[in-house]
């Protein structure tokens, strides 16, 4: 048996919209064995934790109000959410001890995984392991599909990117310019928009005049599940890694070390501490 220390969440967000404080989640320590216990079925893995992914629609998981898509986190029980692990045991005839993964897991250094389904196993080792909690997982695909698949971009188009600085959209940027638009994202952290990812310009909504007339005359809304596009991953890979080998496509984390820092870490991409992706480093590979 092994200690295994967890972020716990301690009580429900109020409301829908409503900021999180790190005393909604508090580290507790169980216990879990090294190996997949018997009783289990055929198809569980024993993960270790490497990375966690703080991903904006874990906030929505924390009330207590109804939630299809994703379902609501349990007070006393431990946060889940995208993470990128080592297997230490597997029942489960797609996975072997040793493997790297990602996908859904707990926020804990060690997770029995029932629902295996749920992770994709890491062929492509020669990237930051850390880049299958961002660039090369959800936000990813996220990024690809939002751009390519949903706004169907020609060269030569106007793409302005809110929240740019984040992970999916400081990707959005990069593979408008790609393709030869040009590209405006909204102004914090301007000088790192324009130096490092290659945007055209950069603005501030709130020391403009309010644009939602014009925004509601011309803007296409179109909301999707990135879930629902999960056939186009290896594709997405096809694109995205020889992009990122050669250096060409830059990719920006914010890295949090220790699960204990995890809920700073958390809300940190709420009140605007962090720049790029970020991401808990729990454990060494």
């Amino acid at each position: 048996m092994a200690n295994n220390k967890q972020l716990v969440l301690n009580n429900y967000v109020n409301g829908v919209i409503g900021v999180p404080q790190e005393s909604h989640m508090y580290l507790s320590t169980a216990s879990i064995s090294s190996k997949v216990e018997q009783e289990y079925k055929i198809g569980v893995v024993l993960v270790k934790n490497l990375y966690l992914a703080c991903d904006p629609y874990m906030r929505i998981r924390m009330g207590n109000h109804q939630n299809r898509e994703f379902g609501n986190f349990i007070p006393g029980y431990p946060i889940n959410g995208f993470g990128v692990a080592k297997v230490l045991d597997s029942t489960h005839l797609s996975f072997k001890e040793g493997d790297f993964v990602w996908g859904t897991t707990g926020w804990e250094e060690y997770s029995v995984i029932t629902t295996p389904e749920r992770l994709c196993k890491i062929h492509y080792t020669d990237v930051p392991l850390s880049y299958y909690a961002g660039i090369l997982g959800m936000p990813g695909l996220t990024a690809y599909v939002g751009f390519f698949e949903i706004c169907s971009p020609k060269t030569g188009d106007h793409v302005f990117v809110s929240a740019a600085s984040g992970a999916v959209g400081q990707l959005v940027g990069q593979f408008a310019k790609f393709l030869g638009c040009h590209v405006v994202g909204s102004r914090e952290k301007v000088e790192l928009l324009k130096d490092r990812l290659g945007f055209d310009g950069a603005f501030n909504y709130k020391e403009e005049p309010d644009l939602n007339a014009a925004l509601k005359r011309r803007i296409r809304m179109q909301g999707f599940v990135v879930f629902d596009y999960c056939s186009m991953y290896p594709k997405f890979l096809d694109m995205v890694l020889p992009y990122l080998r050669e250096g060409r496509l830059v990719y920006v984390e914010d890295i949090t070390e220790g699960i204990l820092n995890g809920p700073a870490a958390f809300l940190g991409i709420f009140t605007g501490k962090c720049f790029g992706k970020k991401v808990i480093k729990v454990s060494g590979e």
